[in-house]
């Protein structure tokens, strides 16, 4: 069985704030059909979302104080705000995977926004089913904590090695089997993914990409559950971390889009996080690592990535 903190009610809450907020997201930011998202807006929902985030934060250590014990409140508030930080951190790369995707192809600002949707519904929708996946798994075979570990080791080392790499999509297995067997336009025909020419169909360039973020949600979803089990295996606090750090996904990447360079030493800092929180899970049966200590040495991490990044220009870390 799980132990978790969460009953029917927290769950159904929470299931019934996630409906609201996507609904409340994609009617806002799709106001404005074919026009693009402007950074003060971005900047705007943005704040908003990590708002809400630390508000569940709050309200969950006040009921859990109420319900339970203070030290419990505590350790549950810090496993949610540290998970949210690893999980929150993952997806700013994720965002900048969809910039180099959107980049590749030549996608409108204005045509990007549906993209963006069923990226963001993907990413929810995966992370819930690996969630469950991976919770079952863990509670049943307790060693399955060591291969995350050296999966999230080996992946934050991988990292650190290529972090200055540009990945190269004309060499991408998937975009190279899809030219070879799909017939696609030269042009975007707006949102549409497919249209009729000629008595043939024929997929637009916006199918191809829709499809490569998928793969990417897919990707992603794999790295980054495994890393919030390093902190918490309790299912009510990795999901409702999980989903917190994708809700507003959208708006982040509006605001991050033309920043993107701004943060190119923060491969680096997510790659460290990743050798942290692999490390962790595989000395955790003989050393313990405090969750407070995992939020401060993560947050740590991060903050001297970001403020690096400000410091320095591309290029420069390398300079001799």
């Amino acid at each position: 069985m799980f132990e978790t903190i969460g009953n029917v009610w927290m769950w159904s809450g929470f299931a019934l704030f996630v409906v609201v907020a996507l609904a409340i997201d994609l009617v806002v930011l799709d106001k404005k059909a074919g026009q693009k998202v402007t950074v003060k807006e971005a900047l705007g929902w943005s704040i908003l979302w990590i708002c809400l985030s630390f508000a569940f934060a709050a309200l969950l250590w006040v009921y859990l104080d109420g319900a339970f014990t203070r030290e419990l409140a505590n350790l549950k508030t810090t496993e949610f705000l540290t998970g949210y930080l690893i999980e929150k951190s993952l997806s700013v790369d994720n965002i900048f995977v969809f910039l180099m995707i959107f980049t590749f192809f030549a996608v409108p600002a204005e045509q990007q926004r549906r993209a963006l949707v069923i990226g963001v519904i993907g990413a929810i929708v995966l992370r819930v089913i690996m969630i469950l996946i991976g919770a079952w798994l863990v509670a049943k075979f307790h060693w399955i904590l060591y291969v995350f570990g050296a999966f999230l080791l080996a992946t934050g080392v991988k990292m650190l090695i290529f972090a200055d790499s540009k990945p190269d999509l004309d060499q991408n297995p998937l975009l190279k089997f899809i030219r070879k067997h799909v017939k696609l336009t030269d042009d975007f025909h707006g949102e549409q993914f497919s249209i009729i020419k000629n008595g043939t169909r024929y997929f637009t360039p916006m199918f191809v990409v829709v499809l490569m973020i998928g793969v990417t949600d897919i990707v992603f979803a794999v790295d980054s559950i495994p890393a919030i089990f390093a902190i918490t295996e309790d299912p009510f606090i990795v999901m409702t971390s999980n989903i917190f750090a994708i809700l507003g996904l959208r708006a982040l990447y509006f605001l991050l889009a033309d920043l993107a360079n701004r943060f190119h030493l923060l491969s680096y800092g997510l790659a460290l996080v990743l050798v942290f929180v692999g490390t962790k899970m595989l000395i955790v049966d003989w050393f313990k690592i405090p969750v407070f200590v995992s939020l401060g040495v993560v947050g740590g991490i991060l903050t001297i990535a970001i403020i690096a990044s400000w410091l320095t220009r591309p290029g420069e870390e390398n300079a001799g």
